[in-house]
């Protein structure tokens, strides 16, 4: 069950009670903050300490590899055994543990090979996300595996944009992966500083592209970001390879082996052009990838399948083309006056605006209209002493001349950061949540 050094004191009790995990893998960052849960975990009863120093109550992972014998014994484990357990991100609520088997891994990722990265055994790969997402497993081992590719890691212990641009120049990594926070943070720092000769592939996944940073990428480098999307449940589900068009604001395709569709309430599917559900036809045949359930939890997995699907749980359109639009998760989607907003397109809207280093667009309660657009904003640092009041006119000005007028955030809230999950996804149902939850009218610029 992978994790990540981000997790709080709070954050370990909660999976180690949730899984009754019997061992923890750990290093300096966090052993603090496990031996202050553990006794309140009473089926923990091995910890193992990765550090060039020993802690009391804990094994030492140093001296027993060192002392290993030479020998062992593979055992030999069926397609549908558990491999691997993930918590789910938590962006709709508290993590969930999604299993995945030996085949919806370790199979799949085979399946996937050359669909999308179309990896080289010469390829240098470097996918820069934490151990807790899914997307590490698949970018950072089996894919590479699989294609014989060769793996780069730097030790970031901090998120810094500056240090990515200096590695990307000065080793030669060909293929790039990351959330598009990575990508955004990337694009506001000066690129004419820097060359990367021997990049050739960009992917992005986790959450919807903002055009805005796929343009001043491309104008910056020459090179494209090709999405891929899915989630942890399922893998790899659609993606923009490297022989495929770009579109910008659309995941690519379905992978060969899924049967996506956008269905409506009663699961028929919708031809293209109009929007719905996203889901993975799962009947009369469960696909290989698809995880096996949540563990101790079959009410859940069961009230994500509707008729022959998966419910993936976000909105998007498919065209003629087969490609898939994102329109937003399925409970982030705002219903203003009749009216259906899904956030992506505004905060699309309001990056193409320089003052704006981040955004994210939720709902608002409203007294006339049920709903309103609110944005939440973090500005670049050269429009930090802006007049707010103005700067709130300025952005709502300029979200409807670059989409359609209702679609505008009539509530602006400047703040210094976004929550997001250890994956980099910016959690709106917490932004929602505190929003609902205000005492009286929420606020309004």
């Amino acid at each position: 069950m992978p994790g990540t050094i981000q997790m709080t004191a709070k954050d370990i009790l909660y999976r180690l009670q949730a899984s009754k995990a019997r061992a923890i893998v750990a290093g300096d960052d966090v052993a603090q903050a496990v031996d202050t849960v553990a006794p309140d975990c009473p089926s923990l009863r091995t910890k193992l300490l990765v550090s060039e120093h020993g802690r009391e109550g804990w094994l030492h992972f140093q001296p027993l590899l060192q002392g290993a014998a030479p020998a062992h014994h593979c055992v030999e484990t069926a397609g549908q055994e558990a491999a691997a357990i993930y918590f789910t991100s938590g962006s709709t609520g508290l993590p969930k543990m999604a299993e995945h088997s030996h085949a919806s891994l370790g199979i799949k990722a085979k399946m996937d090979a050359g669909l999308w990265m179309g990896l080289q055994a010469s390829d240098l790969v470097w996918t820069i996300t934490d151990t807790a997402w899914i997307l590490n497993m698949l970018c950072s081992f089996l894919e590479p595996w699989t294609a014989g590719a060769c793996v780069f890691v730097h030790l970031l212990p901090r998120f810094d944009p500056l240090v990515i641009l200096q590695v990307l120049s000065s080793y030669p990594v060909s293929s790039l992966a990351g959330a598009p926070l990575v990508y955004r943070m990337l694009v506001q720092q000066d690129l004419s500083r820097f060359r990367f000769p021997h990049l050739q592939g960009c992917f992005s996944g986790g959450e919807a592209l903002h055009p805005g940073t796929l343009a001043s990428w491309r104008a910056h480098t020459g090179l494209d970001i090709r999405e891929f999307y899915g989630q942890t449940e399922t893998g790899l589900t659609c993606r923009v390879s490297k022989t495929m068009a770009v579109k910008p604001g659309h995941l690519g395709t379905a992978v060969p082996h899924y049967d996506v569709q956008v269905i409506d309430d009663q699961g028929r599917v919708l031809p293209p052009g109009v929007e719905g559900d996203l889901a993975i036809r799962i009947k009369p045949h469960r696909p290989i990838g698809i995880f096996s359930g949540y563990v101790d939890n079959p009410e859940k997995t069961a009230a994500n399948i509707r008729g022959d699907f998966w419910l993936m749980g976000d909105r998007a359109i498919k065209d003629q083309d087969g490609y898939f639009q994102f329109v937003g998760r399925a409970d982030d989607i705002i219903n203003s006056s009749g009216y259906r907003i899904g956030p992506g397109e505004v905060e699309d809207a309001l990056m193409e605006h320089p003052a704006v280093a981040e955004t994210a667009v939720i709902s608002s309660p409203d007294p006339v209209r049920g709903e309103v657009v609110k944005a939440f904003v973090v500005l670049a640092p050269q429009f930090v002493s802006c007049d707010p009041e103005q700067l709130t006119r300025e952005l709502q000005q300029h979200v409807k001349s670059v989409t359609a007028p209702h679609k505008y955030p009539r509530k602006v809230e400047f703040v210094l950061d976004l929550p997001k999950t250890v994956s980099g996804k910016v959690q709106r149902t917490k932004l929602r949540d505190q929003e609902w939850r205000r005492p009286g009218p929420a606020r309004a610029q």
